[in-house]
């Protein structure tokens, strides 16, 4: 028993995606250099940096539309290569990108399954997706629509990312990238948002959150990972920061403050 524990325990401990001095160039243009970076799984990650410091093209990459120059990717202790989002998906990495991709002049289960419809006897079937789509949106305490047969375009900002979120979840996914969530919704939407992504931690995701509010990163997130000019330069629990010494990170690289940052330096894997 305790030997099958202390596995648990091991399997728990390890992140589930582990990145290791990962770079990346554009010509002469270096967005990322040796960047390190842990995701665990059950745990939200707020991904904080200013415009430009590299979180859309770290995001890409492990999304797989990046692919990068130097460094190693490990899922779930094994490394691996992400060459393509069909990769990235595989594995169970889903991303949520701040324009949602979600088609306004179809409903909500034709947005969930757009891609990925279900066949029966080469008709759509309709039930079995109604049902699917229904049971996720439950799952996630996804209450505020009124059908999941409304048009999106019917739908509150929130509500828009509540059902891009729940597409994501849907696919056995095991990591969700979300990048800035909360931008431009009202107070009511950002909490529904929020809760949200409380409860895809509570279902044991490891969620990663790029987000310019701190507000909303302090929050929700268990960790913090900064980058400043394309270089991971803080990363720690959240307990290890306050809102300023963030803001130190984000525009100067450095910050003055009692802020451990030992893990933002430990020894690649």
């Amino acid at each position: 028993m305790g030997a099958s524990t202390n596995a648990a325990t091991a399997r728990d401990e390890a992140p589930l995606l582990r990145l290791r001095s990962i770079s990346k160039h554009f010509g002469a243009v270096q967005a990322l250099y040796r960047v390190d970076l842990d995701l665990p799984a059950a745990q939200v990650t707020g991904l904080c940096g200013d415009n430009g410091a590299g979180k859309s093209v770290l995001t890409k990459t492990i999304a797989g539309i990046h692919q990068p120059d130097e460094g190693e990717m490990f899922w779930e202790g094994k490394r691996v290569h992400i060459r393509s989002p069909n990769d990235s998906a595989h594995l169970g990495i889903e991303t949520v990108y701040q324009d949602l991709a979600l088609a306004d002049n179809l409903d909500i289960v034709q947005n969930m399954f757009l891609g990925r419809e279900r066949l029966s006897r080469a008709m759509l079937d309709e039930d079995s997706m109604e049902r699917a789509a229904g049971e996720t949106l439950a799952g996630l305490h996804v209450t505020t629509v009124r059908s999941i047969r409304q048009p999106v375009s019917t739908l509150s900002g929130g509500q828009r990312q509540a059902v891009a979120v729940a597409k994501a979840v849907m696919w056995n996914s095991k990591l969700v990238m979300l990048d800035e969530p909360t931008a431009a919704l009202g107070v009511a939407q950002t909490r529904m948002v929020l809760d949200l992504i409380r409860r895809l931690k509570d279902h044991g995701l490891g969620v990663m959150v790029i987000s310019h509010n701190l507000n909303d990163v302090f929050e929700v997130a268990d960790r913090i990972a900064i980058l400043h000019l394309g270089r991971m330069v803080a990363q720690d629990a959240i307990s290890a920061f306050d809102r300023q010494s963030v803001v130190d990170f984000m525009t100067t690289g450095e910050s003055g403050r009692e802020v451990s940052t030992a893990s933002s330096g430990e020894a690649e894997a």
